[in-house]
Protein backbone atom coordinates (compact mmCIF):
# COMPACT_ATOMS: atom_id res chain seq x y z
CA UNK A 1 0.00 0.00 0.00
CA UNK A 2 1.47 3.38 -0.99
CA UNK A 3 2.21 6.08 1.51
CA UNK A 4 -0.34 8.41 -0.08
CA UNK A 5 -3.14 5.97 0.78
CA UNK A 6 -2.51 6.55 4.49
CA UNK A 7 -2.80 10.35 4.39
CA UNK A 8 -6.61 10.35 4.90
CA UNK A 9 -6.16 8.19 8.00
CA UNK A 10 -3.62 10.66 9.42
CA UNK A 11 -5.89 13.65 8.73
CA UNK A 12 -8.97 11.95 10.16
CA UNK A 13 -7.01 10.78 13.21
CA UNK A 14 -5.83 14.34 13.92
CA UNK A 15 -9.41 15.65 13.62
CA UNK A 16 -10.76 12.97 15.96
CA UNK A 17 -8.12 13.63 18.62
CA UNK A 18 -8.58 17.40 18.34
CA UNK A 19 -12.36 17.17 18.73
CA UNK A 20 -12.08 15.00 21.84
CA UNK A 21 -9.38 17.12 23.48
CA UNK A 22 -11.33 20.32 22.78
CA UNK A 23 -14.52 18.80 24.14
CA UNK A 24 -12.78 17.52 27.29
CA UNK A 25 -11.20 20.94 27.84
CA UNK A 26 -14.54 22.72 27.47
CA UNK A 27 -16.32 20.24 29.74
CA UNK A 28 -13.74 19.83 32.51
CA UNK A 29 -11.55 22.94 32.47
CA UNK A 30 -13.45 25.79 30.83
CA UNK A 31 -15.83 27.32 33.44
CA UNK A 32 -18.48 28.61 31.02
CA UNK A 33 -21.17 27.34 28.70
CA UNK A 34 -20.15 26.80 25.07
CA UNK A 35 -22.75 27.88 22.50
CA UNK A 36 -21.17 26.14 19.51
CA UNK A 37 -23.69 24.29 17.32
CA UNK A 38 -22.01 20.89 17.73
CA UNK A 39 -20.45 19.76 20.98
CA UNK A 40 -19.40 16.17 21.53
CA UNK A 41 -20.52 16.00 25.17
CA UNK A 42 -23.94 17.46 24.31
CA UNK A 43 -24.27 14.92 21.49
CA UNK A 44 -23.30 12.12 23.89
CA UNK A 45 -25.90 13.13 26.49
CA UNK A 46 -28.66 13.49 23.90
CA UNK A 47 -27.92 10.01 22.54
CA UNK A 48 -27.90 8.43 26.01
CA UNK A 49 -30.50 10.42 27.98
CA UNK A 50 -33.35 10.14 25.47
CA UNK A 51 -33.43 6.30 25.41
CA UNK A 52 -32.87 6.21 29.19
CA UNK A 53 -35.85 8.54 29.67
CA UNK A 54 -38.00 6.38 27.42
CA UNK A 55 -37.11 3.28 29.42
CA UNK A 56 -37.98 5.14 32.62
CA UNK A 57 -41.38 5.99 31.15
CA UNK A 58 -42.16 2.26 31.01
CA UNK A 59 -41.77 1.95 34.79
CA UNK A 60 -45.15 2.52 36.42
CA UNK A 61 -44.11 2.63 40.08
CA UNK A 62 -43.02 6.22 40.86
CA UNK A 63 -40.39 5.26 43.44
CA UNK A 64 -38.77 2.70 41.13
CA UNK A 65 -38.90 5.15 38.25
CA UNK A 66 -37.08 7.78 40.30
CA UNK A 67 -34.49 5.23 41.41
CA UNK A 68 -33.90 4.25 37.78
CA UNK A 69 -33.54 7.90 36.73
CA UNK A 70 -31.15 8.47 39.63
CA UNK A 71 -28.64 6.05 38.14
CA UNK A 72 -28.22 8.07 34.97
CA UNK A 73 -26.25 11.02 36.36
CA UNK A 74 -23.32 9.11 37.96
CA UNK A 75 -23.38 6.39 35.29
CA UNK A 76 -23.35 8.89 32.41
CA UNK A 77 -20.36 10.63 33.94
CA UNK A 78 -18.37 7.39 33.95
CA UNK A 79 -19.57 6.50 30.45
CA UNK A 80 -18.50 9.93 29.19
CA UNK A 81 -14.96 9.37 30.48
CA UNK A 82 -14.82 5.92 28.86
CA UNK A 83 -16.26 7.42 25.67
CA UNK A 84 -13.48 10.01 25.53
CA UNK A 85 -10.86 7.32 26.16
CA UNK A 86 -12.27 5.05 23.44
CA UNK A 87 -12.37 7.84 20.85
CA UNK A 88 -8.82 8.94 21.70
CA UNK A 89 -7.58 5.36 21.32
CA UNK A 90 -9.34 5.20 17.96
CA UNK A 91 -7.79 8.50 16.86
CA UNK A 92 -4.27 7.45 17.83
CA UNK A 93 -4.87 4.11 16.11
CA UNK A 94 -5.64 5.99 12.91
CA UNK A 95 -2.43 8.01 13.26
CA UNK A 96 -0.36 4.90 13.94
CA UNK A 97 -1.89 3.23 10.90
CA UNK A 98 -1.31 6.30 8.77
CA UNK A 99 2.36 6.86 9.55
CA UNK A 100 3.27 3.14 9.66
CA UNK A 101 6.65 1.93 11.01
CA UNK A 102 5.65 -0.98 13.27
CA UNK A 103 6.79 -4.56 13.75
CA UNK A 104 5.00 -7.43 15.46
CA UNK A 105 6.53 -10.50 17.08
CA UNK A 106 6.49 -13.46 14.74
CA UNK A 107 6.56 -11.15 11.70
CA UNK A 108 2.78 -11.22 11.51
CA UNK A 109 1.14 -8.60 9.27
CA UNK A 110 0.21 -5.28 10.88
CA UNK A 111 -3.50 -4.61 10.45
CA UNK A 112 -5.62 -1.68 11.61
CA UNK A 113 -7.30 -3.86 14.26
CA UNK A 114 -3.92 -4.78 15.73
CA UNK A 115 -2.84 -1.14 15.72
CA UNK A 116 -6.02 -0.30 17.64
CA UNK A 117 -4.94 -2.87 20.22
CA UNK A 118 -1.46 -1.32 20.26
CA UNK A 119 -3.01 2.13 20.73
CA UNK A 120 -5.08 0.88 23.65
CA UNK A 121 -2.17 -0.73 25.48
CA UNK A 122 -0.08 2.39 24.89
CA UNK A 123 -2.84 4.72 26.16
CA UNK A 124 -3.27 2.70 29.36
CA UNK A 125 0.56 2.24 29.58
CA UNK A 126 0.43 -1.58 29.58
CA UNK A 127 3.47 -1.96 27.31
CA UNK A 128 3.40 -5.66 26.45
CA UNK A 129 5.90 -5.12 23.64
CA UNK A 130 4.29 -7.52 21.18
CA UNK A 131 3.93 -4.64 18.69
CA UNK A 132 6.95 -2.33 18.53
CA UNK A 133 7.18 1.07 16.78
CA UNK A 134 10.31 1.19 14.65
CA UNK A 135 10.22 4.62 12.98
CA UNK A 136 10.94 7.88 14.75
CA UNK A 137 7.44 9.23 14.11
CA UNK A 138 5.77 6.08 15.46
CA UNK A 139 7.93 6.13 18.61
CA UNK A 140 7.19 9.82 19.23
CA UNK A 141 3.49 9.20 18.75
CA UNK A 142 3.58 6.30 21.23
CA UNK A 143 5.27 8.48 23.84
CA UNK A 144 2.69 11.22 23.25
CA UNK A 145 -0.19 8.79 23.62
CA UNK A 146 1.25 7.28 26.81
CA UNK A 147 1.59 10.78 28.28
CA UNK A 148 -1.99 11.54 27.32
CA UNK A 149 -3.07 8.35 29.07
CA UNK A 150 -1.45 9.59 32.31
CA UNK A 151 -3.16 12.97 31.83
CA UNK A 152 -6.50 11.25 31.31
CA UNK A 153 -6.04 9.34 34.56
CA UNK A 154 -5.31 12.64 36.30
CA UNK A 155 -8.50 14.13 34.87
CA UNK A 156 -10.55 11.22 36.21
CA UNK A 157 -8.95 11.48 39.66
CA UNK A 158 -9.46 15.25 39.83
CA UNK A 159 -12.80 15.58 38.03
CA UNK A 160 -15.00 13.20 40.01
CA UNK A 161 -14.29 14.63 43.52
CA UNK A 162 -15.00 18.16 42.30
CA UNK A 163 -18.31 17.12 40.76
CA UNK A 164 -19.41 15.30 43.91
CA UNK A 165 -18.31 18.20 46.13
CA UNK A 166 -20.55 20.52 44.10
CA UNK A 167 -23.38 18.01 44.36
CA UNK A 168 -22.95 17.83 48.13
CA UNK A 169 -23.09 21.62 48.54
CA UNK A 170 -26.26 21.72 46.45
CA UNK A 171 -27.99 19.00 48.45
CA UNK A 172 -27.21 20.43 51.90
CA UNK A 173 -29.36 23.49 51.29
CA UNK A 174 -32.11 21.40 49.70
CA UNK A 175 -32.21 19.14 52.77
CA UNK A 176 -32.48 22.19 55.03
CA UNK A 177 -35.53 23.29 53.04
CA UNK A 178 -37.39 20.18 54.24
CA UNK A 179 -38.09 21.58 57.72
CA UNK A 180 -38.62 25.12 56.42
CA UNK A 181 -41.05 24.48 53.57
CA UNK A 182 -42.25 20.89 53.74
CA UNK A 183 -41.68 17.81 51.60
CA UNK A 184 -42.01 18.63 48.77
CA UNK A 185 -41.47 22.33 49.51
CA UNK A 186 -44.07 24.98 48.71
CA UNK A 187 -43.97 28.77 48.92
CA UNK A 188 -47.00 29.03 51.20
CA UNK A 189 -45.65 26.45 53.66
CA UNK A 190 -42.35 28.34 53.70
CA UNK A 191 -43.97 31.66 54.70
CA UNK A 192 -46.45 30.08 57.11
CA UNK A 193 -43.74 28.18 59.00
CA UNK A 194 -41.47 31.20 59.11
CA UNK A 195 -44.30 33.29 60.51
CA UNK A 196 -44.92 30.66 63.18
CA UNK A 197 -41.31 30.80 64.38
CA UNK A 198 -41.39 34.51 65.21
CA UNK A 199 -42.82 36.19 68.26
CA UNK A 200 -45.91 38.24 67.51
CA UNK A 201 -47.72 38.58 64.19
CA UNK A 202 -45.91 38.62 60.86
CA UNK A 203 -42.35 37.64 59.96
CA UNK A 204 -39.10 38.95 61.38
CA UNK A 205 -37.57 40.98 58.53
CA UNK A 206 -34.01 40.28 59.64
CA UNK A 207 -34.57 36.51 59.69
CA UNK A 208 -36.35 36.56 56.32
CA UNK A 209 -33.62 38.61 54.66
CA UNK A 210 -30.93 36.26 55.97
CA UNK A 211 -32.82 33.26 54.58
CA UNK A 212 -33.14 35.03 51.23
CA UNK A 213 -29.40 35.81 51.22
CA UNK A 214 -28.62 32.14 51.81
CA UNK A 215 -30.81 31.17 48.87
CA UNK A 216 -29.36 33.92 46.71
CA UNK A 217 -25.91 32.42 47.27
CA UNK A 218 -27.27 28.90 46.69
CA UNK A 219 -28.76 30.00 43.37
CA UNK A 220 -25.44 31.55 42.34
CA UNK A 221 -23.55 28.37 43.26
CA UNK A 222 -26.16 26.29 41.43
CA UNK A 223 -25.68 28.36 38.28
CA UNK A 224 -21.88 28.22 38.48
CA UNK A 225 -21.60 24.51 39.25
CA UNK A 226 -24.17 23.29 36.70
CA UNK A 227 -22.68 25.39 33.90
CA UNK A 228 -19.16 24.21 34.75
CA UNK A 229 -20.30 20.59 35.19
CA UNK A 230 -23.49 20.02 33.13
CA UNK A 231 -23.75 16.40 34.26
CA UNK A 232 -24.89 17.67 37.68
CA UNK A 233 -28.26 18.54 36.16
CA UNK A 234 -28.97 14.81 35.90
CA UNK A 235 -27.97 14.04 39.51
CA UNK A 236 -31.07 13.36 41.62
CA UNK A 237 -31.54 14.29 45.25
CA UNK A 238 -31.46 11.67 47.99
CA UNK A 239 -35.25 11.77 48.43
CA UNK A 240 -37.63 11.32 45.52
CA UNK A 241 -39.78 14.28 46.63
CA UNK A 242 -36.81 16.65 46.60
CA UNK A 243 -34.97 18.17 43.65
CA UNK A 244 -32.86 21.17 42.78
CA UNK A 245 -35.58 22.29 40.37
CA UNK A 246 -38.24 22.07 43.08
CA UNK A 247 -36.08 24.10 45.46
CA UNK A 248 -35.42 26.71 42.79
CA UNK A 249 -39.13 26.93 42.00
CA UNK A 250 -39.96 27.39 45.70
CA UNK A 251 -37.43 30.20 46.07
CA UNK A 252 -38.84 32.00 43.04
CA UNK A 253 -42.42 31.51 44.26
CA UNK A 254 -41.66 32.89 47.72
CA UNK A 255 -39.78 35.92 46.45
CA UNK A 256 -42.53 36.57 43.90
CA UNK A 257 -45.13 36.69 46.65
CA UNK A 258 -43.02 39.06 48.74
CA UNK A 259 -42.43 41.28 45.71
CA UNK A 260 -46.15 41.26 44.95
CA UNK A 261 -46.77 42.72 48.37
CA UNK A 262 -47.00 41.19 51.85
CA UNK A 263 -47.89 43.58 54.63
CA UNK A 264 -44.97 44.66 56.88
CA UNK A 265 -42.36 42.88 54.71
CA UNK A 266 -39.84 44.95 52.74
CA UNK A 267 -39.10 43.34 49.33
CA UNK A 268 -35.53 44.64 48.92
CA UNK A 269 -33.63 41.39 49.52
CA UNK A 270 -36.41 39.38 47.85
CA UNK A 271 -35.76 41.27 44.59
CA UNK A 272 -32.06 40.39 44.70
CA UNK A 273 -32.76 36.73 45.41
CA UNK A 274 -35.41 36.59 42.67
CA UNK A 275 -32.97 38.08 40.14
CA UNK A 276 -30.27 35.50 40.94
CA UNK A 277 -32.69 32.55 41.01
CA UNK A 278 -34.32 33.63 37.74
CA UNK A 279 -30.87 33.93 36.14
CA UNK A 280 -30.15 30.34 37.16
CA UNK A 281 -33.52 29.11 35.84
CA UNK A 282 -33.00 30.69 32.41
CA UNK A 283 -29.39 29.65 31.88
CA UNK A 284 -29.80 26.10 33.16
CA UNK A 285 -32.77 25.56 30.86
CA UNK A 286 -30.36 26.14 27.99
CA UNK A 287 -27.78 23.79 29.51
CA UNK A 288 -30.22 20.85 29.32
CA UNK A 289 -31.53 21.96 25.91
CA UNK A 290 -35.04 22.60 27.26
CA UNK A 291 -37.58 24.06 24.83
CA UNK A 292 -40.48 26.37 25.50
CA UNK A 293 -43.88 24.67 25.70
CA UNK A 294 -46.77 27.03 24.92
CA UNK A 295 -49.18 24.44 26.36
CA UNK A 296 -47.65 24.33 29.81
CA UNK A 297 -50.28 23.84 32.54
CA UNK A 298 -51.44 26.78 34.66
CA UNK A 299 -50.01 26.56 38.18
CA UNK A 300 -52.09 29.32 39.79
CA UNK A 301 -55.67 30.25 38.96
CA UNK A 302 -57.75 33.08 40.44
CA UNK A 303 -59.25 30.61 42.89
CA UNK A 304 -55.77 29.44 43.79
CA UNK A 305 -54.70 33.02 44.43
CA UNK A 306 -57.60 33.47 46.86
CA UNK A 307 -56.61 30.24 48.61
CA UNK A 308 -53.05 31.58 49.00
CA UNK A 309 -54.37 34.76 50.58
CA UNK A 310 -56.52 32.79 53.00
CA UNK A 311 -53.65 30.50 54.02
CA UNK A 312 -51.33 33.45 54.60
CA UNK A 313 -54.03 35.36 56.48
CA UNK A 314 -54.48 32.40 58.85
CA UNK A 315 -50.75 32.73 59.67
CA UNK A 316 -51.03 36.48 60.26
CA UNK A 317 -49.69 37.53 56.84
CA UNK A 318 -51.68 39.82 54.59
CA UNK A 319 -51.14 39.49 50.83
CA UNK A 320 -52.27 42.37 48.64
CA UNK A 321 -55.66 41.78 47.07
CA UNK A 322 -56.06 43.94 44.00
CA UNK A 323 -56.08 43.50 40.26
CA UNK A 324 -52.70 45.21 40.10
CA UNK A 325 -51.24 42.69 42.57
CA UNK A 326 -52.63 39.74 40.61
CA UNK A 327 -51.18 41.08 37.37
CA UNK A 328 -47.82 41.73 38.99
CA UNK A 329 -47.62 38.16 40.32
CA UNK A 330 -48.66 36.81 36.91
CA UNK A 331 -45.90 38.83 35.25
CA UNK A 332 -43.28 37.61 37.73
CA UNK A 333 -44.40 34.01 37.24
CA UNK A 334 -44.13 34.35 33.46
CA UNK A 335 -40.45 35.22 33.90
CA UNK A 336 -39.48 31.82 35.34
CA UNK A 337 -42.28 29.23 35.20
CA UNK A 338 -41.93 28.45 31.44
CA UNK A 339 -38.18 27.82 31.85
CA UNK A 340 -38.54 25.61 34.91
CA UNK A 341 -41.45 23.70 33.42
CA UNK A 342 -39.51 22.99 30.20
CA UNK A 343 -36.46 21.89 32.21
CA UNK A 344 -38.62 19.64 34.39
CA UNK A 345 -40.18 18.05 31.32
CA UNK A 346 -36.74 17.36 29.88
CA UNK A 347 -35.37 15.87 33.11
CA UNK A 348 -38.59 14.11 34.21
CA UNK A 349 -38.77 16.04 37.49
CA UNK A 350 -42.07 16.87 39.20
CA UNK A 351 -42.39 20.54 40.17
CA UNK A 352 -44.17 21.48 43.42
CA UNK A 353 -47.45 23.42 43.31
CA UNK A 354 -48.04 26.67 45.14
CA UNK A 355 -49.95 24.86 47.87
CA UNK A 356 -51.00 21.30 48.61
CA UNK A 357 -54.69 20.70 49.35
CA UNK A 358 -53.73 18.55 52.33
CA UNK A 359 -50.78 18.80 54.66
CA UNK A 360 -48.05 16.26 53.93
CA UNK A 361 -45.55 14.74 56.33
CA UNK A 362 -41.99 16.02 56.16
CA UNK A 363 -39.12 13.68 55.34
CA UNK A 364 -37.62 14.12 58.80
CA UNK A 365 -40.89 12.90 60.33
CA UNK A 366 -40.91 9.69 58.30
CA UNK A 367 -38.97 6.53 59.02
CA UNK A 368 -39.14 2.80 58.26
CA UNK A 369 -40.19 1.92 61.85
CA UNK A 370 -42.56 4.82 62.52
CA UNK A 371 -45.76 2.95 61.68
CA UNK A 372 -44.77 -0.02 63.80
CA UNK A 373 -43.77 2.17 66.74
CA UNK A 374 -46.92 4.24 66.45
CA UNK A 375 -49.16 1.19 66.27
CA UNK A 376 -47.40 -0.42 69.24
CA UNK A 377 -47.61 2.79 71.24
CA UNK A 378 -51.32 3.14 70.62
CA UNK A 379 -51.89 -0.44 71.69
CA UNK A 380 -49.97 0.11 74.95
CA UNK A 381 -51.88 3.31 75.69
CA UNK A 382 -55.15 1.51 75.13
CA UNK A 383 -54.26 -1.15 77.72
CA UNK A 384 -52.66 1.02 80.43
CA UNK A 385 -53.74 4.28 82.03
CA UNK A 386 -51.45 7.25 81.60
CA UNK A 387 -48.91 7.68 84.42
CA UNK A 388 -49.20 10.73 86.69
CA UNK A 389 -47.39 13.83 85.55
CA UNK A 390 -43.85 14.01 86.90
CA UNK A 391 -42.92 16.80 89.27
CA UNK A 392 -40.51 19.45 88.04
CA UNK A 393 -38.26 18.54 90.99
CA UNK A 394 -37.28 15.36 89.15
CA UNK A 395 -35.60 17.34 86.35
Amino acid sequence: MSSHAHIPAVIFGIIVIWVVLLDAFETVVLPRRVTRHFKLTAWFYRRTWIPWRRLAGLIRTPSRQQNFLGYFGPLSLLLLLFFWAAVLIFGFGLLQYGIGGHEQLGNEPITFARLLYHSGETFFTLGYGDIVPTSGAARALSVLEAGMGFAFLGVVIGYLPVVYASFSRREIQISMLDARAGSPPTAIEFLVRLAGKTEGPGINQIVLDQVFRDWERWSAELLESHISYPALSFFRSQHSNQSWLGALMTVLDVTSLVMTGVEDIHPGQAKLTFAMARHAAVDLAQVVNARYDPHAPQRLSDTGYDALRDALAAAGLKLRDSEEARQKLAKLRSMYEPYLYATAQNLMITLPPWQYPQKTRDDWQAGPWDRIIQAKGLAVLAQKPLPPRASEDHF
